[in-house]
């Protein structure tokens, strides 16, 4: 037996192969589910598919309520960044401060040796006996960025046997080994909100932050009216409701005058951000930063850069080799040494 491992376990496809490969490796498998909304016991949830997975493995299983911190980490951060003309990343949080923060320390107190997840990327130890986070072997599936601020101890026993595949072959290997969620659907792209629609979410949970202001031009000519700046996000097209000549896209969200600034689609390209809330997973390496490449956003490719720590130390300008399109503050931008995670930050300014 090479050791116990905790396996977070949302009864979806990618961690429950994670929980069959692993058992496969001769690990002894403990699964761990966390409890985000309803009670765990609606037929489908994924409290209820992931038992049912522990049950089909033979292999022990937990669930943890994890509810309230959900609630406070995730989605009220959700709704203040949205509330306050920023666009979050909910998924970040919640690695952050729940899967890798509470769940994660559950494992710890009960004795595991590793901790795993069905996230697409990888762990390598280098030279040095460091722990380094590296992208997946499927670009398209790769989700490093969302892990670019664990902390060593965590990456010294994290396990990610889906890293090295994509996919395609993780949804084949899991119906040709007789997973009973293989031809379960992949999960929504923001768990708590139905249908992906955050314009309805903000309206029920927190209609307050949807006050009527006007669409401008660049010049500040008043072109029409909306009813709320949290609804807008940055590079939009569709939904402006206003007729012009040419295409109009969202340039600037501005709560305090409750402003909607929009322009054309090459005024909302930019060069130069500031950021904060910086980690590093290898803070010496950055210690004076320099080129590198970075992604501004989940889906978006890496573009070359140059960073720089500002004097508070705190805070990061970066300025592009080219103009990238829509940087959003509220989104986190992560800085990458080739195919390695270096860190990242918050989003704060765009210049």
């Amino acid at each position: 037996m090479k050791g116990t491992v905790f396996v977070a376990m949302s009864g979806g496809v990618d961690s429950s192969l994670t929980a069959f490969l692993l058992r496969e490796q001769g690990y002894e498998v403990i699964g761990a589910t966390m409890l985000l909304s309803g009670s765990g016991t609606e037929k489908g949830s994924a409290a209820e598919d992931a038992r049912r997975v522990a049950e089909w493995l033979g292999i022990q299983h937990h669930v943890f309520d994890f509810r309230e911190l959900f609630r406070t980490r995730v989605i009220d951060y959700f709704l203040k960044e949205y509330a306050e003309g920023r666009t979050p990343n909910p998924c970040v949080m919640c690695n952050r401060y729940v899967k890798f923060g509470e769940l994660f320390q559950k494992g710890a107190e009960l004795g595991a040796d590793h901790f795993a997840t069905g996230h697409y990327a990888r762990v390598e130890r280098d030279s040095a006996g460091r722990y380094r986070l590296r992208k997946g072997a499927d670009p398209q599936k790769d989700q490093s960025y969302v892990l670019f601020s664990l902390t060593s101890d965590v990456l010294s026993r994290l396990l990610l046997p889906l890293g090295d595949i994509g996919k395609e072959e993780t949804r084949a290997m899991a119906e040709k080994f007789g997973i009973p969620v293989a031809h379960k659907p992949d999960s929504q792209e923001i768990c708590f909100v139905p249908q992906d629609d955050y314009k309805a979410y903000l309206k029920k949970y927190l209609p307050e932050c949807l006050q009527k202001g006007e669409i401008t031009d660049l010049d500040g000519n008043v072109l029409g009216h909306h009813e709320g700046v949290p609804l807008y996000t940055i590079g939009q097209r569709k939904g402006l409701g206003i007729a012009a000549p040419d295409p109009l896209y969202v340039v600037r969200l501005d709560t305090r005058e409750r402003r909607v600034t929009v322009g054309s689609n090459q005024d909302v390209f930019a060069s130069e951000l500031t950021a904060d809330d910086l980690r590093w997973m290898l803070p010496e390496k950055f210690s004076h930063a320099g080129h590198l490449t970075a992604k501004i956003r989940y889906g978006k490719r890496e573009a070359a850069c140059d960073a720089r720590m500002m004097e508070d130390g705190r805070h990061i300008r970066v300025t592009f080799h080219e103009p990238q399109r829509a940087i959003t503050p509220g989104q986190f931008i992560v800085f990458y040494d080739g195919e390695y995670v270096l860190g990242g930050g918050v989003i704060e300014s765009v210049k």
